[in-house]
């Protein structure tokens, strides 16, 4: 059964951990597979992301964030506040063989609110999408460097 407050993802990249953390946290890169942002690796740091607003979400198009957690290569973690949204988004990375597995988990909707619902609902395809980016992304860099 799959829960009301939460996206997973599980996704395997072919690249090394710290080159996924790099594109996890540096924000061009992070602008290229996913949104515009002023993003800083750093514990309690606040930056945005911005995107489409969706006014029949009551979101205006930027997600408020703030840094959580970070343990560099394994860890990151940050609020997300956008619309009616106050969730969580967590990124574990893992190393597999000569790649990464990639965990999302976005936590924290309303399992009683159906503008939330929707949000999770569309995310929960989006997420996936942006992580398909993210590979082309990593895979792009790599031939560029001649890794």
């Amino acid at each position: 059964m799959t829960d009301p407050r939460t996206v997973r993802v599980d996704e395997f990249l072919a690249h090394p951990p710290a080159r996924v953390w790099r594109a996890l946290t540096d924000p061009v890169l992070l602008a290229k597979w996913f949104m515009p942002n002023d993003f800083r690796p750093v514990v309690g740091h606040e930056f945005a992301f911005l995107t489409q607003a969706r006014p029949n979400a009551e979101f205006d198009g930027v997600v408020h964030c703030r840094v959580l957690k970070v343990e560099p290569e394994r860890l990151l973690r940050f609020s997300w506040r956008g619309g009616r949204l106050d969730t969580t988004v967590t990124w574990t990375l893992v190393a597999e063989g000569r790649g990464t597995r990639l965990f999302l988990e976005h936590d924290g909707f309303d399992g009683d609110d159906p503008i939330q619902q929707h949000a999770r609902g569309i995310m929960g395809g989006g997420w996936s999408t942006h992580l398909s980016t993210l590979d082309a992304t990593l895979r792009s860099n790599a031939a560029r460097s001649g890794e």
